[in-house]
């Protein structure tokens, strides 16, 4: 909800005892509303039928525009009443489980694929809506955890381990844990992993590190799923995301003291400058794009930048370096190979920085290639 609107409150209509997520359709919904600060008082009333299952963008769309129905064979699925007789016609179809009678309401019918804006890519899409029944939790659960994070992200967070997770994911949700707690065992994972790297235990490090690169996936999308998201648990996940890499890196070029293949202090030094500066350089570059550009990641400018953030020198492509150099027993030449690629891809991201400076002066602002495809 936009600043200063009128509140807006929220409406359950019908009984469904399927769950989703481990949580009845009605409480979703709730928290749903809860987080997009609707409540049990308001000037009009978003009604939602409980024998639906919604991507949350769906509720946030509807609430922002009064008298708009979302529709699926021509039952409301959601529907934003401006007053008591608006909202009698939408609850009577739900009830009933017939044809709406618009009136004055606009309807948007699921059928015909609309499309609204994700602002977080700048662009349109047709988010999730299905009938909720037991033979269909798997495939809204499926759809509601690739819907819960649409943004560009690295090779193997976008093509390794995404069905693991999910396997994780419902898991969690069944058994009652929560996001912070999946992340707390991340956490010890991650710290384990830096012990084993400094104790050149690189195979058992990197093992270690995987499962926390899977854990890392999933408190995220445990937590947009199950709708329970929050300020903590952001700063938990992102703290420990934002923190430990260059300990992973600093400890893996220390750990080559048990290998017989440390590094000189020269090159030591030269390799953490390289590692260490251009991983901060690069995440200040990333915010000053950002900043400059509305709020716009630099990775879904153009579709070479979402092209390049599947291999630029983050963590999952760097780890990708050091398992290759450990398949040749090289553990030293891995750690040199992940400073020069931070090198470039820092270099890289320099000169995209700039070309959006260009563009931007050009053209008067810049535009997502995910808004035109």
């Amino acid at each position: 909800m936009t600043k200063n609107a009128p509140p807006v409150a929220i409406e359950s209509v019908g009984e469904n005892p399927t769950p989703i997520w481990g949580l009845s359709n009605r409480e979703r919904t709730r928290r749903i509303a809860a987080a997009s600060a609707l409540g049990s008082d308001g000037a009009t009333l978003v009604i939602a039928h409980d024998a639906y299952a919604w991507d949350p963008a769906w509720l946030r769309h509807i609430a922002e525009n009064p008298g708009l129905v979302l529709t699926m064979g021509n039952v409301p699925a959601l529907g934003h009443a401006r007053s008591e007789e608006e909202a009698d016609a939408i609850r009577t179809s739900i009830r009933e489980d017939r044809a709406l009678v618009p009136g004055n309401l606009t309807v948007l019918a699921y059928e015909n694929s609309p499309t609204i804006e994700n602002k977080q890519l700048r662009k349109r899409e047709t988010p999730f809506l299905m009938a909720l029944f037991p033979d269909t939790i798997r495939r809204i659960e499926r759809a509601s955890y690739f819907g819960a994070y649409k943004g560009v992200t690295d090779i193997l967070t976008k093509y390794l381990w995404p069905e693991w997770a999910l396997v994780i994911t419902r898991l969690c949700a069944r058994m009652g844990i929560t996001p912070n707690m999946v992340t707390a065992v991340g956490a010890v994972l991650c710290v384990l992993a830096t012990v084993l790297f400094a104790r050149g235990e690189y195979w058992a490090g990197m093992a270690v590190g995987l499962g926390f690169m899977v854990l890392d996936t999933v408190d995220g999308k445990l937590a947009r799923c199950t709708i329970t998201s929050s300020w903590w648990g952001n700063v938990f996940d992102h703290g420990i995301d934002l923190i430990h890499p260059p300990f992973w890196w600093w400890f893996w070029a220390t750990g080559l003291a048990y290998w017989g293949m440390e590094l000189s202090p020269e090159s030591f030094n030269s390799v953490m400058i390289a590692i260490i500066g251009g991983y901060v350089l690069q995440r200040v570059i990333e915010g000053v794009f950002m900043r400059r550009n509305g709020g716009m990641h630099i990775h879904v400018w153009r579709r070479f930048d979402s092209r390049f953030r599947l291999i630029t020198a983050r963590r999952n492509p760097n780890m990708i370096i050091l398992l290759i150099a450990m398949v040749f027993g090289r553990p030293d030449f891995g750690i040199v190979a992940v400073a020069w690629w931070t090198v470039i891809s820092c270099a890289i991201h320099a000169v995209r920085l700039l070309q959006a400076e260009v563009a931007r002066t050009r053209d008067g602002g810049l535009t997502s290639w995910l808004s035109e495809a």
